[in-house]
């Protein structure tokens, strides 16, 4: 059987955090404010996973109510989610990601940021696409 899902996050920025994207701390004024590291692109993955699962969402299975997940890797959790991959019968085929943020830019990350996905995903480094875009300076995304 094959599943497709669908996953989105979104984490406002914020000084005196880190930016941590794909499992890579990436150097910047701002981070990302959230419960635990706020990694939004290891978020929508877990999302749409759990999606394809038909397992809800991380709020059901990591809520910001819980202590434990207080600045929680990431990659932690995606690895939890690969658990329940495994557990149904399922493999990750491909995942298409894209971060959009006016700055800084991420093209030197994105390798970064695949290798660590493809190796808890258990999937080829080419299985997984990271893109980065802006707004051109419009909506939320482009006010910063």
């Amino acid at each position: 059987m094959f599943r497709i899902g669908f996953g989105y996050d979104v984490h406002s920025l914020v000084e005196g955090r880190r930016l941590i994207l794909g499992g890579i701390d990436i150097p910047w004024k701002l981070g990302l404010l959230g419960h635990s590291d706020a990694d939004v692109l290891v978020h929508a993955i877990m999302d749409g996973i759990l999606g394809a699962l038909g397992r809800g969402d991380i709020g059901k299975h990591f809520p910001d109510s819980d202590p434990a997940f207080k600045d929680k890797d990431s990659l932690i959790m995606l690895n939890d989610v690969m658990s329940m991959v495994r557990k149904d019968g399922f493999q990750i085929n491909n995942v298409d990601c894209t971060i959009v943020a006016q700055e800084p830019k991420l093209a030197p990350y994105i390798e970064g940021m695949r290798e660590k996905i493809s190796h808890i995903l258990e999937a080829e480094t080419g299985s997984v696409n990271i893109k980065a875009t802006t707004t051109e300076g419009m909506g939320f995304a482009g006010r910063g």
